[in-house]
């Protein structure tokens, strides 16, 4: 059913508390939104975005960026935090989220992926069939006013952080 697809495996406060020791023993390969998942909107990788990337390849697992942005804004960020990316990914269809996998070598069922939006970023990666977690957004303030309408739009399929369905 359509709905179902809308919610989150998990939701999560913030992708910087997670046990990646844990997370590394179930799958092989993260899957990243960048805008107000890792960063707030439009912010560069910053110190804690690149020593949560270490940590992650430090534990033998594979990352990906994908976002709506451009090419300028994505490439940047995955640079600075040494993951290759995929942008203009079109979420929430499948291709970005499919195309991810292959550059990284996994499968839906050893890869997580991480977002901040529903209507976008699970939504999009539920559709493919893998595990989603649905984080807190860093910086509602920063947010663009269509993200702003959507948030509202999301409500009725949140839940409280560390709840799973």
């Amino acid at each position: 059913m359509f709905w179902r697809q809308l919610y989150p495996k998990k939701v999560i406060a913030s992708v910087y508390g997670l046990d990646w020791e844990k997370l590394s023993q179930r799958y092989r390969g993260v899957i990243f939104d960048i805008d107000n998942t890792l960063v707030p909107q439009d912010a560069p990788a910053d110190g804690k975005a690149v020593r949560l990337f270490q940590e992650i390849h430090g534990r033998q697992m594979k990352t990906m960026v994908v976002s709506n942005n451009k090419k300028p804004r994505v490439k940047a960020f995955a640079d600075k935090v040494g993951t290759g990316y995929i942008y203009k990914a079109g979420k929430p269809g499948k291709s970005g989220y499919e195309a991810a996998m292959k550059r990284m070598g996994t499968s839906r069922e050893d890869t997580l992926f991480i977002g901040d939006q529903i209507f976008s970023d699970i939504w999009g990666a539920n559709r493919v069939g893998m595990d989603t977690a649905l984080t807190e957004p860093i910086d509602r303030t920063t947010d663009e006013i269509q993200v702003t309408v959507k948030r509202w739009f999301e409500k009725p399929f949140r839940r409280e952080p560390g709840s799973v369905r």
